[in-house]
């Protein structure tokens, strides 16, 4: 027992943070795969790092366009501070130019700032149009100036004082009225209004109090401004979750509402607020009042729109309430028999209204696969707009004057996470993809891409932008008209730097097939950067419970880290294996009820054996496996449900190991209430696969994590003692989910954890 305590806590003994200028201060005693690991695995984790990425290592390829008063013409900032260039593009005449000469400019502000500006081309990135865009104001050096673009003469700017919206408008979560009088914010669990004309503040409720509040996260205004729809939560009937404050003297106990299976859960409210005689009404939501979204308003006020779901995210409602009884209408009901994943929920409660106020646009996967269904406020279904093996991820806009939707799909087969734009008039006819090249061309958010890539549409609709990229081929914006027809590329990426500095080389796609011999899974597979096709390397997953692939060149979680653990000396791969969203809901719900919380590792295994059979370099000897949060649990799966496969395991905040603990809103979907199914929880828990443990598995977690409870780690670990098997732990006293794997001693500790029992072959 003390040689197992003594394995437990070894990593434990030394401090568990440490600041990221200590750990590159070592930088002249790291060899080049050390300084490789750092660089490309800290490349997404603050503003710094992302600017560097996106200005730096990889140079053009994104246009923010600022678009113009006539609905099509933009300018756009081109190039590092040192030789910003601005452009001008004209759609219509198919023209990009300079809006600026950059000779004259300059002169002209030498004249003014009595001296030469210290930055070279254009010395600023933002400015205003004014005069009718024939002159722009911007700032520079402290003083704001006015340009005459058709002389070049510069004047100093009138003072004027800050605007309103500027000095009281929204900050953060706060919500902004339509006519940009009130500002709507949360203090002290109460809803409070701010004036933007004066900053005065009035409270408008006063009975919220902690863990039975008011909340502005889906809050809506109605158009006049006279009215919000909020939700007011009430966490006083969930289970409570103890936070420990270790480092606190003495130590500090706060109790934090969790939602478990087979307990009682969140209530929600929804409230109407009347702005001027404080008035509330609560809308009568029914039985289910569930994830209760208020989604929009009638044009006239008198309804407001909102969605519910029952408990187990098997039954989805869109729902009218008359906004002066608060009574309300079920318009559309959708149920199906496994659950409603996240993704139909990206956009907007997955309905888009009209402005004729008679239709909505809905997105349904009731036949398999995530399309557009066209309805009347009865709930009548009008048609189906797009159909076949077609997965719809984002409606991009209505053009209602022409009678066109634009979406963002992708299509099985060849390339199945590929996002390309398509349109259909709201007849249901003219289906049309509109985007050519062989790459991803509407991926976004954190977890896709460092610096957004989505469809940008001009606000005439007339003309869109295109930015696509793969993992190996970088980004490329072209500008077309709305049918799809080319006029010209804008920017092409170039990553010289890249190549150079951090020696990149681009990862691999592949395809294999899943365990059932039959379905095609795919994957990425990263090498290092002095890869040697003669020598046999170890091999590591990176495994997630989600679609986890990068499909763009700057996809930055999991890609960098993936190109990081390349670099010392590992091939590194990963694969959107079945249970994954975004191909069907078939592929996705192929395990439900049948495998660990809808998962298994049969795909994986599979797919290890297929990419060691193509590639001799592979060494099935040395397989490791590395997961985090969600995709925690899965490396502590495979190290139990094929130990003869997964040798070395690093299992990051797992989160389902003991699904009577999880969160009910990810369990209760898969399992039910563990009263109804305990058989079925009890095949989810992991803890009875703890006597197969063999090879070597490190757990990591944050103590105030509060969104995988340390307690699941702590259950794991109670788990491997009394299976009397060694194992590694690392704790991060006080540390939360978001941040222990932006530690740099934790990205260490997976790299070395690697290195030492995976044994690749380094060099400096």
């Amino acid at each position: 027992m003390n040689k197992q305590k003594g394995t437990i806590f070894a990593l434990l003994v030394t401090s568990l943070f440490i600041i990221t200028t200590l750990v590159y201060a070592q930088e002249e005693k790291q060899s080049e795969r050390e300084k490789l690991y750092f660089q490309y695995a800290t490349m997404w984790l603050d503003s710094y790092a992302r600017e560097k990425l996106a200005n730096y290592y990889v140079k053009g390829g994104v246009v923010e366009p600022h678009w113009m008063t006539d609905g099509n013409s933009f300018w756009y900032a081109e190039g590092a501070p040192e030789n910003t260039i601005i452009y001008k593009v004209d759609p219509r005449a198919n023209t990009k130019e300079p809006l600026f000469d950059t000779c004259c400019l300059r002169k002209a502000l030498a004249a003014v700032l009595g001296h030469e500006p210290s930055i070279k081309g254009i010395p600023f990135k933002i400015f205003t149009f004014v005069n009718d865009e024939k002159a722009v104001k911007f700032k520079i050096e402290e003083g704001e100036f006015i340009l005459q673009l058709g002389n070049y003469n510069i004047t100093q700017a009138p003072t004027v004082s800050v605007s309103a919206k500027d000095q009281w408008g929204p900050k953060g979560r706060e919500l902004l009225s339509p006519d940009g009088q009130l500002v709507a914010t949360i203090k002290e669990h109460n809803l409070w209004l701010r004036s933007t004309s004066d900053g005065s503040e009035v409270q408008i409720t006063k009975d919220g109090i902690k863990d039975y509040e008011w909340d502005l996260y889906v809050a809506q205004w109605s158009p006049d401004s006279l009215r919000l729809a909020l939700v007011k939560y009430d966490f006083r009937v969930a289970p409570k979750m103890p936070i420990v404050r270790w480092l606190k003297t003495p130590e500090d106990v706060e109790w934090i509402p969790y939602d478990r299976p087979g307990f009682p859960i969140c209530k929600e409210e929804l409230f109407i607020i009347e702005i001027p005689s404080r008035k509330r009404l609560r809308i009568d939501t029914g039985e289910l009042n569930r994830y209760l979204m208020p989604l929009e308003w009638s044009s006239d006020g008198a309804e407001l729109f909102y969605r519910r779901m029952d408990r187990w995210v098997k039954r989805y409602d869109l729902m009218g309430a008359d906004s002066s009884t608060g009574s309300s209408r079920i318009i559309h009901t959708e149920v199906t028999k496994t659950f409603f994943y996240t993704a139909p929920f990206t956009w907007v409660g997955k309905v888009t209204f009209l402005s004729d106020g008679k239709r909505f646009i809905y997105a349904s996967e009731e036949d398999g696969w995530a399309h557009l269904y066209l309805y009347d406020f009865e709930g009548n279904l009008i048609r189906q707009l797009t159909k076949g093996a077609l997965e719809v991820t984002r409606l991009v806009t209505v053009d209602e004057a022409t009678g066109w939707i634009y979406f963002a799909a992708r299509v099985e087969g060849y390339r199945p996470y590929d996002d390309h734009l398509f349109r259909v008039n709201l007849e249901g006819q003219g289906f049309k993809r509109l985007t050519e090249a062989p790459a991803d061309h509407d991926s976004a958010g954190i977890w896709r891409d460092v610096r957004p890539q989505m469809i940008q549409f001009s606000p005439s609709k007339e003309f869109f932008l295109d930015t696509y990229s793969t993992v190996n081929q970088p980004p490329v914006v072209e500008l077309r008209r709305a049918d799809g027809t080319l006029l010209q590329v804008l920017s092409r990426a170039n990553i010289d730097v890249l190549l150079e500095e951090l020696k990149w080389i681009p990862p691999e796609e592949f395809v294999v097939k899943a365990a059932d011999g039959e379905t095609d899974l795919h994957g990425a597979l990263y090498k290092p950067y002095n890869f040697d096709l003669d020598k046999k390397c170890p091999v590591i997953e990176m495994i997630d419970d989600a679609a986890n692939v990068p499909h763009t060149f700057t996809s930055n979680w999991p890609g960098w880290l993936a190109h990081a653990l390349a670099q010392q000396g590992f091939i590194v791969f990963l694969v959107n294996a079945r249970g994954t969203e975004g191909r069907g809901k078939e592929f996705r719900d192929v395990f439900f009820r049948n495998e660990f919380v809808g998962y298994s590792i049969v795909d994986h295994v599979a797919t290890i054996k297929q990419l060691a059979e193509r590639r001799p370099y592979i060494d099935l000897d040395r397989v490791g496996v590395y997961g985090y949060s969600g995709g925690g649990t899965l490396p502590i799966l495979a190290m139990l449900q094929a130990p003869e496969v997964y040798h070395v395991g690093i299992s990051g905040a797992p989160y389902m190991v003991d699904p009577y603990r999880a969160g009910a809103e990810w369990i209760e979907p898969y399992l039910g209430l563990p009263q109804d199914n305990p058989e079925g929880y009890e095949k989810a828990s992991l803890h009875k696969l703890a006597g197969n443990l063999k090879g070597h598995l490190l757990l990591i977690h944050g103590t105030s994590d509060d969104a995988c409870p340390f307690s699941h780690t702590m259950k794991m670990v109670d788990a491997l003692i009394r299976a009397n098997k060694p194992f590694d732990l690392l704790v991060f006293p006080e540390g939360t989910h978001m941040g222990v794997f932006q530690e740099p001693y934790y990205l260490d500790a997976v790299r070395r954890y690697f290195v030492e029992h995976l044994k690749p072959e380094m060099g400096r």
